[in-house]
């Protein structure tokens, strides 16, 4: 290669890193030897084959990376998950003016409206409920777990999560609960059956939610839990509870004033409810490469913008918890049953979607180890009702048995 364009290559991948904060990777081009920080050991490197990915990487690291690792133009040498923390350790917060021009663009294409919220759905959630059997958990919960216990399987987690906000509502046989986003029903079936309430459960997946009415008739549950085809604004009647977990992620901050009427609409002043989402320290854009190739429409808030919910209605919050280290203990699972599947998924699609998907696993759990995005459950209450706990006691105390009762589920399963 002249030595004129290697030193255009030396040039560009120094600005690479100086964009990304000047992260402790080393960047390589071709054969050469590669550039890194002064003065750090490198985590990882990044082997880029062609110049044309150098320049799309120049001009915009994120996307650059996202589409370049997806099609096999990058390869990866050493941990992906490791140099993806690196990176979210010193990338600024304050990106480029063309990272906040693109992010606009997308809050504009990808608006969760009534037709936009059910395009960005179905773009996600229906890619065959076969896919994410292979990775999930047996009863197919695609958020964050609850590990009571360091050895807890994913199975029992995600158990021991469903009675952890059951509890935090404190759930009472009788009630009637809705909720809004229902995934593929493990919640809705989960409190009707052990806490003996009536659900009505909204989702606008029409995969999940034909997998979930077949699984309550099943189990015997369709008189107690019914399953919506239908979008959460159009939710109607009178409930004694709200149940969101991983929905509010998908509304949009533009909306929050219309979920948090929704919600009222439900339970009035007289009622309870829980947010389950994933959020920030601060208000910033989700990843765009995420938005762009894997979850178009998706927002998490800080809990500043989360209230935008609650405020207007003159919601009291009763608590809020912060389970981000759960969360990345969950992508660990999810990321590990993900490998050891890639053979079936490219099958199903190909070696695009698998490093594509990849990269995203990676990149989520990276971000929660290193606190790029936290997982946020807000239990909330409408202004005549009393704190339920004196204390937080009520919500542990019963948590051993439970721990017990889901290994006693998982063993006998």
């Amino acid at each position: 290669m002249p030595i004129f364009s290697r030193r255009i290559d030396h040039w560009l991948a120094g600005k690479i890193l100086d964009a990304v904060g000047r992260a402790p990777i080393r960047i390589v081009v071709g054969s050469e030897e590669g550039v890194a920080p002064p003065g750090v050991s490198p985590v990882a490197t990044v082997v880029i084959g062609d110049r044309r990915t150098l320049f799309d990487l120049f001009i915009d690291p994120e996307i650059g990376f996202g589409d370049a690792y997806a099609d096999g133009r990058i390869r990866v040498e050493g941990d992906l998950v490791r140099l993806l923390e690196a990176v979210d350790e010193t990338w600024p917060a304050d990106r480029s003016w063309y990272a906040r021009w693109t992010s606009k663009t997308m809050d504009f294409w990808q608006a969760n409206s009534l037709h936009g919220s059910r395009r960005n759905i179905h773009s996600h959630y229906d890619l065959g409920n076969d896919f994410y059997q292979l990775w999930l958990d047996r009863q197919l919960l695609y958020t964050c777990a609850y590990f009571p216990t360091p050895s807890a399987t994913l199975e029992e987690a995600q158990i021991a999560k469903m009675d952890h906000v059951c509890r935090k509502v404190r759930l009472q046989p009788g009630e009637r609960v809705v909720e809004a986003g229902c995934g593929w029903g493990a919640l809705a079936l989960h409190m009707a059956r052990q806490y003996g309430v009536s659900v009505k459960a909204f989702n606008i997946s029409r995969e999940q939610i034909s997998y979930a009415r077949d699984r309550a008739r099943r189990e015997g549950l369709d008189g107690q839990v019914e399953f919506i085809e239908d979008d959460y604004r159009n939710i109607s009647g009178k409930f004694d509870v709200f149940m969101s977990v991983g929905m509010l992620e998908h509304v949009g901050a533009a909306r929050y004033h219309d979920f948090g009427e929704v919600v009222h609409r439900c339970i009035g002043d007289e009622g309870r409810g829980l947010l389950h989402f994933i959020g920030r320290n601060q208000d910033a854009h989700f990843s765009r490469w995420i938005r762009k190739r894997i979850f178009p429409g998706v927002y998490a808030p800080c809990l500043r913008r989360a209230m935008e919910v609650l405020e207007p209605r003159n919601f009291s919050v009763v608590d809020v918890e912060n389970l981000r280290l759960h969360y990345a203990e969950t992508l660990e699972h999810w990321l590990d049953r993900f490998e050891k599947s890639q053979q079936q998924v490219s099958q199903m699609y190909d070696s695009r979607f698998v490093r594509a998907w990849r990269l995203y696993l990676a990149g989520s759990l990276a971000a929660f180890r290193t606190g790029t995005l936290q997982l946020f459950q807000i239990v909330f209450a409408g202004s005549r009702v009393q704190p339920w706990f004196w204390t937080r006691a009520p919500l542990y105390t019963q948590e051993q048995s439970e721990v017990e009762k889901a290994q006693w589920i998982h063993a006998m399963s």
